[in-house]
């Protein structure tokens, strides 16, 4: 099921009006659920008999809307929400609604802390779409889905997880591939790095936007197209065409602020040209 406001808007909608956003963070989060994994062993203040492990991806997660240590909370900054991911405890916050053909936007910057397994590695996150299926799939916390990779010098890269596939015009270079929209479709399933790396210095917020358009998408960082993907595809081979947004909660403290949703129609000219998507 999609978003039911979306037909709505269409119907009613000019060209003109076509990106009215819808706001998808309020205070109490009520457009989401949570879901919390394993807790490393180094997390400390649980309930006695809560399982905890050093490899957080097996075990018994914490499970659904069951955040007993508030990974994720929201706060009010100049009159808008900001959503504060601790990072302490891999978790998803995760749409409750699913949602195709849309541009998703939102601004993003990291916070100090980092948390164990990946207190000494660069910070990560992510933005999971077209999430299907059930909570833990991919290492026990998140959902079946496509990845826009949230990492320090590492925005806008592509993950597929837990079984799903697709194409992307990438060039490989010592086993690493790179999204280069000169460079022909092909079938993928890993990772690909993003164009270009346009983190901004350690603090600053980023804007970050998916274009999703049928089983096509577009990942854009601060106004630059960075990678495209099309033919996307589940575990089972079908066209992954919609699902639930979910944000990651992966060690690293971080701040999401105007998570916005918007229909789409179609990917303009310039946006499908620099993605390598109208050729």
């Amino acid at each position: 099921m999609t978003y039911p406001c979306f037909a709505l808007i269409l119907a009613l909608a000019s060209p003109a009006l076509a990106e009215d956003f819808i706001d998808l963070l309020d205070p109490s989060l009520s457009q989401w659920e949570v879901f919390i994994g394993v807790p490393h062993t180094a997390v400390t203040g649980l309930p006695a008999g809560t399982y905890q492990d050093k490899n957080v991806t097996k075990g018994t997660p914490l499970g659904l809307n069951h955040d007993i240590k508030k990974v994720f909370t929201t706060f009010t900054e100049e009159g808008t929400t900001i959503l504060h991911v601790s990072g302490e405890i891999y978790g998803g916050l995760t749409t409750k609604k699913d949602f195709a053909d849309y541009h998703f936007q939102v601004d993003f910057k990291w916070g100090e802390r980092k948390w164990e397994p990946r207190a000494t590695k660069i910070r990560d996150s992510g933005i999971l779409y077209h999430c299907h299926g059930e909570h833990g799939a991919f290492w026990n916390v998140w959902k079946s889905c496509l990845e826009y990779q949230v990492q320090e010098t590492d925005l806008g890269d592509f993950f597929t997880l837990a079984g799903t596939k697709a194409q992307s015009r990438f060039r490989t270079v010592d086993e690493k591939h790179t999204f280069d929209s000169e460079y022909p479709w092909a079938n993928f399933t890993g990772t690909i790095q993003a164009a270009h790396e346009l983190d901004k210095p350690h603090g600053d917020w980023n804007h970050l936007e998916i274009y999703v358009l049928g089983d096509s998408a577009i990942h854009v960082v601060n106004g630059v197209v960075v990678m495209a993907l099309t033919g996307a595809t589940d575990k089972e081979g079908k066209p992954l065409k919609s699902g639930q947004i979910q944000l990651q909660s992966e060690a690293a403290e971080c701040f999401y602020r105007n998570v916005r949703i918007s229909p789409l129609t179609a990917f303009t000219q310039d946006l499908a040209a620099k993605a390598g998507l109208s050729r």
